[in-house]
């Protein structure tokens, strides 16, 4: 039983986000109310106060059972409801027909209990609120403020009328229309405003996802950026030179050669680079990621403890550590229910040993492929000699732990290259190198030509030129030639 219970509340709980916690809630409150107001004012004035006649008892058990039902639909209708009132999907007008039955005969039950004097004036009136209460509670979502409270004061007047035509006094008549305000502006409070408030926490969600996006977009657009540095010079000297080298190879000059041994040194130097900027871009600081993991933690309710100083670590331990971290805290908050967790940073005897402890961890998924999951932070402690155990242990406590050397590799490991920023680009050492500033360089060699940094020159590497003109290129080989 206890196994089932933490299956149901793992499914219907657990996995669900904030906002859809916040209005499972909500729902459950209004649908509760609901029986709330039914218990207290239909059941308990029928048992304590109806007449014990055949006739009124009647009435009252056909009253009750009306009840009953008015809970039961408006159960099944506040989702539908809360639905229509945040968008999601229109309500049809003909499921509120059966409800509206339901009022008109509670209505008219609780009137032939007081032509019958079957009950007393004062019970009357809440067992006519417990029958109001039923249908507001769903007709506040469905129907906008105004028409709303304009049908709810005609409704009231109809009621005052009709108390009024059955021989009830006038404070009693006035006391009925205090009731059905009463029941109007209290419906109208609990549920609109509710359903009002949880379209504010879903625009918050929502705002929340577009930012993420955005930052997203924003990382890819300056990691494009860093790409362009880095690729476009060294691109235009790699088909400036190989144009040269082609113009040269025609003339059968050995300098073409040469050219081409400058094209392929240029290539690994790009690749190289290139290196550097995705695995700086991939790059974790330990610092900003354990203060990062507390602020997400305490913001989702779980206390949050880090110890430890990591200023004096090389960059590569900080970036494969950040990593683990960064996985760690990810588990913490999707594959449990943890109240607390402990984050600790020891250096001593020569290895930094990173701790990450929590109470509600149930278990952690093994994810191959490099980049996420455990096993791919051991494939990035590996690149520093580091070792990586997870598991639970003692007390329903679920510890991850990394050790990692401070040998002299250590620093030279994962992180140890820092991205290029934009517009920084460095010129490729050696000869024939381009730099990629906002004005164009001189290639060095035989036959100098001119790469700005948006376009080359030239169409691509051994492209011929079909025109009778000559490209600078060309023309540059030509004087070199001579």
């Amino acid at each position: 039983m206890l196994g089932r219970i933490r299956g149901w509340q793992r499914r219907h709980w657990r996995e669900r986000s904030k906002a859809e916690r916040v209005e499972l809630q909500s729902v459950i409150t209004w649908g509760l109310s609901i029986w709330a107001f039914s218990g207290t004012w239909l059941v308990l004035p029928l048992a304590g106060d109806l007449r014990h006649d055949t006739l009124p008892v009647v009435l009252g058990v056909l009253l009750l059972l009306v009840g009953v039902l008015q809970c039961l639909w408006a159960n099944l209708l506040t989702r539908p409801a809360l639905d229509h009132f945040l968008g999601r999907a229109p309500l049809a007008p003909r499921r509120l027909a059966f409800p509206a039955v339901l009022l008109g005969l509670g209505i008219a039950l609780v009137l032939a209990l007081r032509l019958t004097s079957g009950i007393e004036p004062f019970s009357s009136r809440l067992l006519l609120g417990a029958i109001l209460t039923a249908f507001g509670f769903v007709y506040a979502l469905v129907v906008p403020p105004r028409p709303y409270l304009v049908r709810g004061t005609l409704t009231g007047a109809a009621c005052m009328a009709l108390f009024a035509v059955t021989g009830s006094t006038t404070v009693e008549v006035v006391w009925i229309g205090c009731v059905v305000a009463f029941c109007l502006l209290f419906s109208l409070a609990a549920c609109r405003c509710g359903a009002w408030t949880l379209s504010v926490l879903w625009e918050a969600e929502r705002a929340r996802e577009i930012e993420a996006r955005l930052a997203v977009a924003e990382e890819r657009l300056r990691f494009g950026r860093d790409l362009h540095d880095v690729m476009g010079r060294n691109l235009a000297v790699i088909a400036l030179k190989s144009e040269l080298a082609v113009q040269l190879a025609r003339r059968g000059r050995p300098e073409a050669v040469e050219q081409m041994i400058e094209v392929q040194r240029i290539a690994q130097e790009s690749q190289r680079e290139v290196r550097e900027v995705v695995r700086g871009y991939r790059e974790a600081d330990l610092g900003v990621e354990l203060v990062g993991a507390q602020g997400v933690l305490t913001a989702a309710g779980i206390a949050c403890e880090v110890t430890g100083e990591v200023g004096a670590l090389p960059a590569g331990v900080q970036s494969a550590l950040g990593w683990v971290v960064r996985e760690a805290t990810t588990n913490v908050l999707r594959h449990g229910d943890a109240a607390r967790c402990a984050v600790d940073v020891e250096v001593s005897q020569g290895r930094v040993v990173l701790t990450v402890e929590n109470d509600g961890a149930t278990a952690v998924r093994e994810v191959g492929g490099g980049g996420s999951g455990l096993a791919g932070l051991r494939e990035r402690l590996a690149e520093v000699d580091g070792t990586l155990t997870a598991g639970p242990v003692e007390g329903g406590v679920f510890r991850v732990v990394a050790r990692v050397p401070l040998g002299t590799g250590a620093g030279q490991g994962v992180g140890s290259a820092s991205p290029r920023k934009s517009g920084s680009a460095s010129p490729v050492p050696g000869p024939g190198s381009a730099r990629a500033s906002g004005s164009a360089s001189p290639v060095p060699g035989p036959g100098s030509a001119r790469a700005s940094g948006s376009a080359s020159p030239v169409a691509g590497p051994g492209s011929a030129r079909e025109s009778g003109s000559a490209s600078p290129v060309a023309a540059s080989a030509e004087e070199a030639v001579a």
